[in-house]
């Protein structure tokens, strides 16, 4: 029986399936965080349960950690209680965590792969949505909630339905200045945020085939954002090359052994999936969004569409917007590079490359803010700080930051901000917020000329 790229790496974690129910699936490797760890482990010291696999765990602060003065004690009460349990808690069940100051801290979904943690053909699961970042390297990644995190922790496995499977094809040569975030946010706009429910999502084509892995994981990132499960990329050399040498990835023959099986990890020939989209790279452009889901997308130089839903204009009316509008020469005056979507050390070269030499408008609080402590260096050591602070950006230390606002970095009320995350709900960066999603290379643009406004014809 012919088998997709999902239907393999399922079916070999399958412990066991119950009749007419879910399955009961393994799980590899476990990420948690500050967040959504306290209350999992409140359950297992209540029911006197241990936790089963802890080598099995690798733990991060990331969500409401400040991105200034690490060294110093933290002075929001919430953020300082969660660190504390999170770091506790560890300690008492033997799971290695990287806190506020360890080389290897950083926003979950950017440490784990760059320390070779995420692997081909694993299954992963955190207590965040945006675990389908890991399905970059052919994995199955996603997040999940507080009492199934429980679960994890007591049995290294999860009881849960097995999703329906979808496949978006985009195929051709993408133009000058197209991102990989453009490409997300295109498919998005096309099939909209409830398109991709019930479904895990494999990605397939040349123009994902042609991605780096940073790209790669900017694109599985926000698959949740069409409601998808989770979405996942083949692997191939690209991600053998990314994941070969990093700290916890195999080494030698473990590495060879491991990398034998992991090129098995291809969507049969003639496999089915229960829905299938095919997109043309020509006809991706930058994209920008307009009102307040991931869905609601244009293109960099397109209007807001005229035959909008009652949701529609509800969302208008918080941006400030109107139907029929192009947002070319709107004044912003907030850009934020960053989030556990773009914030790797590519986005921020790209960033870098077009802001050179220029300065950001004198309206512009332009933030910079790398993915994790190892991302940080390398702008150091890339000379990619340099550009930044003499175009006058403001560099900060890593974390999730403005992406959700659970610390100090707000967006004011009724400001706009072009933004490299993932979400764009009403009031995600700060209470009364607006957020417009764009790619690394148009947040760098909008910083540059103060506005939005047509970059394309002056790149090289």
């Amino acid at each position: 029986m012919k088998k997709t790229l999902f239907d393999k790496i399922w079916d070999s974690h399958v412990v066991e399936s119950i009749p007419n129910g879910p399955d009961i699936l393994y799980i590899d490797k476990h990420l948690i965080h500050e967040v959504t760890s306290p209350q999992a482990f409140n359950e297992l010291k209540e029911r006197n349960i241990p936790v089963y696999r802890p080598e099995q765990i690798v733990a991060t602060a990331d969500h409401n950690t400040p991105t200034r003065d690490q060294h110093l004690p933290i002075k929001d009460l919430l953020s300082r209680k969660q660190l504390k349990e999170l770091s506790e808690n560890c300690k008492e069940n033997n799971i290695t965590l990287y806190g506020l100051g360890h080389p290897y801290n950083g926003i979950v979904h950017v440490m784990a792969p760059e320390l070779g943690i995420t692997q081909p053909g694993m299954t992963i699961v955190c207590g965040d949505s945006h675990t389908s970042t890991h399905g970059a390297f052919g994995t199955i990644a996603f997040g999940i909630g507080t009492s199934q995190v429980t679960q994890v922790f007591a049995s290294q496995c999860l009881l849960v339905e097995k999703p329906k499977k979808l496949r978006v094809n985009v195929n051709g040569k993408l133009k000058n200045g197209v991102l990989p975030k453009d490409v997300i946010l295109y498919i998005i706009s096309k099939l909209g945020t409830n398109s991709g429910t019930g479904y895990f999502c494999e990605y397939a084509g040349n123009v994902f085939e042609e991605m780096s892995m940073e790209g790669r994981m900017t694109v599985c990132n926000m698959s949740i954002e069409m409601g998808a499960r989770g979405g996942l990329i083949a692997p191939d050399q690209v991600t053998y090359d990314y994941v070969e040498g990093k700290e916890f990835a195999p080494k030698g023959a473990d590495f060879d052994r491991l990398k034998a099986h992991w090129e098995t990890l291809k969507t049969d020939a003639d496999a089915e999936f229960h829905q299938e989209y095919i997109f043309h790279a020509e006809d991706i452009e930058p994209m920008i969004t307009y009102g307040t889901n991931p869905g609601m997308g244009i293109k960099l130089t397109g209007a807001i569409p005229v035959d909008g839903t009652k949701s529609d204009a509800k969302a208008l009316a918080y941006m400030d917007f109107k139907p029929g509008e192009t947002l070319l020469d709107k004044t912003v005056n907030y850009i934020f590079i960053g989030s556990c979507t773009n914030s790797r050390i590519e986005d921020f070269r790209v960033a870098a490359s077009y802001i050179k030499g220029k300065k950001k408008a004198k309206n512009v609080n332009a933030l910079i803010v790398p993915g994790s402590r190892q991302v940080a260096e390398q702008i150091k050591a890339e000379g990619l700080q340099d550009i930044f602070e003499a175009a006058g950006f403001t560099l900060r230390q890593p974390g999730c930051s403005a992406c959700l606002a659970m610390n100090d970095d707000k967006i004011p009320e009724g400001e706009y901000c072009v933004s490299t995350s993932n979400r764009n709900f009403e009031g995600r960066q700060g209470p009364g917020s607006r957020t417009i999603l764009a790619s690394p290379l148009t947040a760098a643009a909008t910083a540059i000329a103060g506005k939005i406004s047509d970059y394309t014809q002056t790149l090289n």
